[in-house]
């Protein structure tokens, strides 16, 4: 006799009954896993969630109220809103749904793919109409259950990458790349690097391979590199390159991943009596406001942020059903010629 399935799910997507089956317990014991309520065994948990793991099984916390088809909610997971970047991009987001009955809902995710898989799941028990991520790489449960929901999904800030529905922003390899010409056109020859830890930023670690390329190109490499454990910051910028010129002072040029370690970098030739762009040109990334008030405008290059948020959001609810082909859009970037580098 055929199983009888939710009304409000798609035949296609499993049922909390395929999660009991496949762990080999029952409905009720399923449930207690899933609504984290009454003792389990840690045996009988783990088996319930790699099952539901396996499936891509979503609970609906919404019990059919908000199914996607109706659903004005739209999930967005962005890294970080410390760093000026990303509420730029919320702005443009925000911009594009004023006017229209849809709500952002934000998580943070600190840069973290298994806290980004953690939000998603908890965003996904809502029955989201729309999800807002930023990057294309995710883990392997966040991505099976982006590619198989019945919701719109948008990957911003690179397109280096296959999306899973659309992917808004720019080649960061190209940024890369596009530095190093710019700057080996303007006649540097002793390039360093100061960065910090890369482990979770795939766009930084992308513009680096860049950088690296277009040296390799014009006969050239990078002569010394210092990367500051942790995140990125104006300080880890200022000790980064404090240390880097320690090991090898003849450098022309420092590109750094970011305004904000490249100000750092500024700050440290200020307090040493290094003349910026006469003795070391200093080139960032990112375009951000406070680079260009300093007396001397930061170099870089600009990211259109705010165009990659609004850009996003309005392809999002142009349509509530994601078509077979994948989109791509690239807002580009432009070199800032400063006066650092």
């Amino acid at each position: 006799m055929p199983r009888k399935r939710n009304a409000h799910r798609s035949p296609d997507l499993p049922t909390l009954a395929d999660v009991a089956r496949l762990a080999g317990v029952s409905e009720i014991t399923a449930s207690r896993v899933v609504r984290d309520r009454g003792p389990i065994a840690d045996s009988t948990r783990t088996r319930v969630l790699t099952a539901i793991a396996e499936l891509g099984y979503i609970p609906n916390r919404a019990a059919g109220s908000l199914a996607s088809a109706g659903s004005t909610l739209m999930s967005v997971l962005l890294p970080s809103l410390s760093n000026i970047v990303f509420p730029d991009v919320l702005r443009g987001i925000h911009s594009a749904l004023t006017h229209t009955a849809y709500q952002p809902v934000i998580g943070v995710t600190d840069y973290d793919p298994l806290i980004e898989e953690r939000i998603l799941l908890s965003f996904l028990a809502w029955q989201p109409a729309a999800v807002i991520l930023a990057g294309l790489h995710h883990t392997p449960t966040a991505r099976r259950h982006l590619e198989h929901g019945r919701f719109r999904v948008a990957e911003l800030m690179d397109i280096d990458g296959d999306p899973v529905d659309i992917a808004v922003g720019m080649s960061h390899r190209q940024a890369g790349y596009e530095t190093g010409r710019h700057l080996v056109q303007r006649g540097y020859r002793r390039f360093g690097y100061a960065g910090h830890s890369v482990a979770t930023d795939d766009r930084a670690s992308a513009r680096y391979e860049g950088l690296c390329t277009s040296l390799r190109e014009a006969g050239l490499s990078l002569i010394a590199e210092h990367r500051q454990p942790g995140p990125s910051s104006t300080k880890a910028g200022r000790e980064s390159l404090e240390i880097l010129l320690g090991a090898e002072p003849s450098l022309d040029v420092v590109v750094f991943p970011n305004d904000d370690m490249a100000m750092g970098g500024i700050f440290h030739c200020m307090h040493s009596g290094i003349a910026v762009r006469e003795k070391l040109g200093i080139f960032g990334f990112n375009g951000l406001d406070i680079g260009q008030a300093m007396p001397m405008p930061l170099s870089t290059i600009l990211s259109r942020r705010f165009l990659i948020g609004l850009t996003a959001a309005e392809k999002l609810i142009e349509s509530r059903e994601r078509p077979q082909e994948k989109t791509i859009i690239n807002t580009g970037f432009d070199i800032i010629e400063g006066a650092t580098a």
